[in-house]
Formats: structure tokens, sequence, C-alpha cells
């Protein structure tokens, strides 16, 4: 086969994927309320109650997409604006705005409480108080200073496709999280999904992320930032979803020894940290 006929039926593929996304989705409450819950993007349905609101889980790398494309789309008219570094600025304030700094939250609430070294019980205290202590601050400066460096990187060669896989990964890194664990505390906001999560929910949400890649994947290469066929970056991407489920896992044990389980600011500090080290694993593959 040759190059136009493996665009051909990349094209089918991810015609296939998009379709298959937009009917599962429509008119689905259970989709919107996922939306709701991890953005702030403005949803006007009334939603209702839904007892098995945490099997939407399974639409955390659907909400990952919408999130990427907006920022995508955003960071690109930013840089032919205003230049490649202020793009990369806007990118990090639109990722604020549009959810709401969720998980942000998350990531100083974990280092102040995890490396406070203190017993479990004054962990859980430090993690529930509303004030940002140093380790917090120190965390979000470094983690917001090396996502800044890797997207200008990345944008600066013309590549965009990281910033709509990014938010992807780490919604999927949120289902991984939630496989097998418990959480030490008896309420909470992370309870509705932690520890119940299935083994087909787990391979639902892999095919759809895998769904997701191909498609974006491909729509820049119809844009003619990248070729997708050159360097094999549809397995490295696939490739990516292993090493992910392998750090996430390994952290989760880490943590469930220190404190007795996670929590939902862990799930939000494990969502920006995989965030991260996508766009580190990228920028390796991209040099």
């Amino acid at each position: 086969m040759g190059k136009f006929g493996e665009n051909i039926f990349m094209l089918i593929v991810g015609i296939v994927s998009t379709f298959s996304l937009f009917r599962e989705i429509k008119n689905n409450k259970r989709f919107l309320g996922i939306l709701t819950f991890l953005t702030r993007i403005p949803i006007k349905v009334n939603l209702g109650f839904d007892e098995d609101f945490h099997k939407g889980l399974i639409y955390f790398p659907s909400v990952g997409f919408i999130l990427g494309v907006l920022y995508c789309i955003i960071t690109y008219i930013s840089v032919k604006v205003f230049g490649y570094y202020i793009g990369s600025v806007i990118f990090l304030i639109f990722q604020c705005i549009l959810t709401g700094g969720l998980h942000l939250d998350g990531v100083g609430d974990t280092f102040d409480g995890i490396y406070s070294y203190r017993d479990k019980e004054k962990i859980l205290e430090i993690m529930k108080d509303s004030r940002l202590g140093t380790n917090g601050l120190l965390a979000i400066l470094f983690l917001v200073l090396l996502k800044l460096g890797f997207v200008f990187s990345s944008i600066s060669k013309n590549v965009y496709y990281p910033l709509i896989l990014a938010p992807v990964f780490g919604r999927l890194a949120i289902v991984f999280a939630c496989y097998n664990n418990k959480s030490p505390r008896k309420n909470g906001m992370g309870n509705i999904f932690i520890n119940k999560v299935t083994q087909s929910q787990i391979i639902s949400v892999i095919v759809s992320t895998l769904g997701i890649v191909i498609v974006t994947l491909f729509l820049n290469l119809s844009i003619g930032f990248i070729d997708i066929l050159h360097g094999g970056l549809i397995v490295y991407n696939s490739v990516f979803i292993i090493v992910l489920f392998i750090y996430v896992r390994l952290y989760t044990k880490y943590i469930s020894n220190i404190i007795g389980g996670i929590t939902g600011d862990i799930l939000g500090c494990i969502c920006e940290f995989s965030e991260l080290l996508y766009l580190i694993y990228v920028g390796g593959i991209n040099g």
C-alpha cells in the first residue's frame, strides 16, 4: 500500500472513530454531567440526579479531547497573533480557565500533605486545608514552568497535536488511578469514582483513547502540521498508554502506602503530572 493508500485508510478510520464518538455522546446526559464536572464549560441542560454517575468515567478521555481541541485552537490563534512564547502562556491560562484550576488544586494539596512527612491523619487534615503551603506552591510553580517549556518547544516546531492529546491522557490516567484502589476517607469528591472502575471500562477507555489518538493525528496531518506515517507516531502514542498505566499504578501504590488509599486531590495531581509526562515523552520523540 502506497502513501496515498495509507492516508486514505487513516481517513476512513478517523471518520468512523469520530462518528462513533459523537453518536455515543449525542443527547447523553451522563456525558454532559461528566463534562460539567470536569470543566467550567457552561451547559444549559437539566441533568437531574444520576445514581450511576460513576459509570461516566468512560467519557473522561472524550472530555479531555474536547478540552484539547479548544486548547489547540486558542493556542494556534494566539501564536499567529502574539508569537510562540505568549501563545504558550495563553495555553496555560486557558487550561486554568476551562477547568477552573480543579486539578492544579489537587497538586497543591497533594504536595502540602504527602510531603509534609507527618502521620496519616495529619496528612489528610493538611490536604483538606484550603490554604496553600510552600510545598504546594513550589510544586505548582515547577509544574507550570515545565509545561510552559515543553509546550513552547513543541509549537515552535509546528507540532500541535500534544496540546490535544495531553488532556486526553491526563483524564485517562484518572481512570487508571481509580481502578482497584480505595479511598482513606469515608466522604470526599473522589469517592464517587475511586474503586468503581471495572476491567471492561478500562478496556473501553483504552479503545476510545486510541480512536482519539488516530483522529487527532490524522487531523494534524490533514492541516499540514505533521506526517503521522513518519516516525511511527501512532505506535509511539499507543505505547505511551502502557507507560502511563505503569506510572499511575506505581504512584498510587506509593501514595496508598502512606495514607492507605487515594483521594480526589491525588487524582487531580495524577492528571496534571500525566499531562506533563506526555509532553516530556513527546518532546523526546520529536527531539
